[in-house]
């Protein structure tokens, strides 16, 4: 097993030392993470964000027992070179990790793997393991967490005086989250639990409970909670059972209707369990918290924050890798809100989003839209093809390359006829034969464009990848490019890569990363049915690095307004549609499928359009030359709209 744990690199950013933290705070975080789950797999190196870095601060204040080595970015592996800290890459170079969540997150796995005794630790990626799971790009949550906390913790630290006297609006968001209602699996039960203690007259704390982890005595201090609340986070928290005061409750509490039920209240930040978001507030909040105190502030304004950050020390384990860190822990006191008093700075955060969420509901259909638009001149158009008849000799090619793995044989005779064919798997799980020849047609369409596009020692990027199928067929038909496959789910990148690995390809990177971690230049940008804004996040990353991009959007309804994007998009839209009159062509762009009726699957191929023409004059706007176009055969995909862009 040694030798497979020094595989393993972990590489951190490193630009100073603040008190006791280092930053950027994603180093902190991780350091933390790795001290709180005793974590040695890694061999981990911090990078120095300037040249200067002093080594006699890593061999002085950081030893212990992590083993932490000095590198250059120049030193980096080239596939961490284009990706934004931390960073992990096994030791052949070719499949790299970035991003915090989704580092954190291998972290925890690897733990676990290496030791499955270590269920506690298994336990911080939370119900079904999805704790920031969620790219930060479309999850409001990872990005408080993952994105906008530390920042705003970084911020305030550097900010001058005069602008430190205002608590940052994100940590006041983050009061606001551990004010809302919580939501947990089977809350219904633990909601009528917790109506049956109050009516018995239960008691609203838990002064001097303690509970046993591994033969050790751990006090759990007195909060002003709930004790059904605390007894349930704890007991997840050192996976054990709960213990039901009774079996089933008396009638009248089982009658008793949901929306007359108690709300829960946080034990944590994502709940009643701790997890891995608590792992990544704590170091952040600790040095808001440090530099708030030592600047003589009132906290009194952000109650549940100090009332979480005490919480969290009686977490087992916490305040040992705190030590281990050199994080010396404040003890606050509780401070609660009085009674219907309002916090001024607290209310005067705007719900994100809310504005142009709340507009998306709408009642109608797309007629009066499509016809506003028709009165301004605005049409869906296409462009020809420019290569309609291009295919690549599937039957010569190795299996692995094939969008079914080898699973199939190269047989196809031609489309499925029926019109409410309904794409179906084989019962083993790979792709249908006929699934398989859609997806084949898919990629000749984007194949034959990228090979007009494309010259010898070009860098083509496959955003969004899955499992790979655009990717290892680019990579392997173009030997003289390097392709990178990104994708930010585990799964489906391992796939691809036994499947690159079976075709012994030499010219192919893997990174498992949100979009927007991954900062290197390349020529051409790739997405095969990226789901919603992603198509979007797709062509932005390309603009950026002045990168042609062939892409085909998917997902049409799951398209709203984000913090990086607005719709519409182009300025001759917003001159004509609202956001709601743009909801409503992207909820009926996704009215293709082969089971409706012709006629509501036209106005759906028109609704396409009109969103994808709006997406090509904004790419147009930034000095591009765009051409919507739809694939050959039109029968490959209901989503069979194709974007060429070329910069100028």
């Amino acid at each position: 097993m040694k030798d497979s744990v020094s595989e393993e690199h972990l590489y951190l950013g490193f630009s100073h030392q603040y008190r006791d933290s280092i930053f950027p705070l994603h180093t902190s975080i991780s350091l933390f993470l790795l001290s709180y789950c005793d974590c040695k797999l890694f061999k981990i190196f911090l990078v120095p964000t300037g040249e200067d870095a002093d080594a006699h601060f890593v061999t002085e204040n950081l030893r212990g027992d992590l083993e932490i080595h000095l590198i250059s970015r120049r030193q980096l592996p080239v596939v961490v070179q284009s990706c934004c800290l931390p960073a992990v890459v096994v030791k052949d170079g070719k499949f790299c990790r970035a991003g915090l969540s989704v580092v954190l997150r291998h972290i925890i796995q690897k733990t676990y793997e290496s030791d499955p005794s270590k269920k506690g630790v298994l336990e911080l990626l939370g119900f079904k393991k999805t704790c920031l799971k969620a790219c930060a790009e479309v999850s409001q949550w990872t990005r408080l967490c993952e994105i906008n906390i530390p920042l705003a913790v970084e911020g305030f630290l550097t900010a001058s005086p005069e602008h430190c006297q205002t608590i940052p609006p994100d940590i006041l968001q983050l009061e606001r989250k551990l004010g809302e209602p919580v939501r947990v699996h089977n809350d219904d039960k633990i909601r009528r639990q917790k109506l049956q203690q109050q009516k018995a007259g239960a008691k609203t704390a838990v002064p001097g409970e303690e509970a046993t982890q591994e033969g050790k005595t751990v006090e759990i201090h007195e909060h002003p909670l709930p004790s059904l609340e605390l007894n349930i986070a704890y007991s997840k928290l050192l996976v054990q059972e709960v213990s039901d005061a009774v079996s089933r409750e008396p009638p009248h509490i089982r009658k008793t209707k949901t929306s007359d039920l108690p709300l829960l209240d946080h034990v944590f930040a994502e709940g009643l369990y701790f997890t891995l978001a608590d792992v990544v507030l704590l170091p952040c909040i600790h040095q808001f918290l440090v530099s708030s105190k030592s600047q003589g502030k009132n906290l009194v304004n952000l109650p549940l924050i100090c009332s979480w950050y005490q919480r969290v020390q009686d977490i087992p384990g916490v305040k040992k890798a705190a030590g281990k860190c050199n994080m010396e822990l404040l003890q606050l006191p509780e401070l609660m809100a009085a009674p219907g008093e309002q916090l001024q700075d607290f209310c005067s955060v705007p719900d994100e989003f809310k504005e142009e969420n709340d507009d998306s509901h709408f009642i109608g259909g797309p007629r009066p839209t499509m016809t506003k638009l028709m009165e301004n001149g605005i049409e869906a158009k296409f462009s020809p093809h420019p290569c309609p008849n291009w295919t690549l000799d599937w039957t010569n090619l190795p299996s692995a390359v094939s969008p079914g793995e080898g699973c199939l044989k190269n047989d196809f005779s031609g489309p499925p006829n029926s019109p409410s064919y309904s794409y179906p798997h084989t019962s083993s799980g790979k792709m249908s034969r006929d699934r398989a020849l859609r997806k084949q047609q898919q990629l000749n369409n984007l194949v034959a464009v990228v090979t007009k596009l494309a010259k010898p020692g070009d860098v083509i990027v496959d955003f969004c990848s899955g499992g790979g199928h655009v990717g290892i067929v680019l990579a392997h038909m173009m030997p003289s490019c390097q392709v990178v496959l990104i994708e930010n789910k585990e799964l489906s990148l391992i796939r691809a890569k036994d499947r690159s690995d079976e075709l012994g390809l030499s010219n192919i990177w893997f990174i498992q990363a949100n979009l927007d971690y991954f900062n290197g230049t390349f020529n051409i940008g790739v997405a095969l049915h990226a789901c919603g804004v992603a198509t979007d996040m797709v062509i932005e990353h390309c603009i950026k690095a002045r990168a042609a991009f062939v892409t085909s959007p998917c997902c049409y309804g799951f398209i709203q307004n984000t913090v990086k994007f607005k719709y519409p998009r182009s300025h001759q839209f917003k001159e004509i549609l609202s956001y709601k009159e743009h909801m409503i062509l992207c909820r009926f762009a996704d009215q293709t499928a082969v089971q409706l009726p012709p006629e509501r699957r036209l106005i759906g191929k028109q609704c396409m359009g009109l969103v994808d023409l709006d997406r090509a004059w904004a790419a147009e706007e930034q000095n591009y030359s765009v051409q919507v176009i739809s694939m050959e055969p039109e029968s490959c995909s209901p989503k069979n709209n194709m974007f060429v862009g070329i910069p100028a």
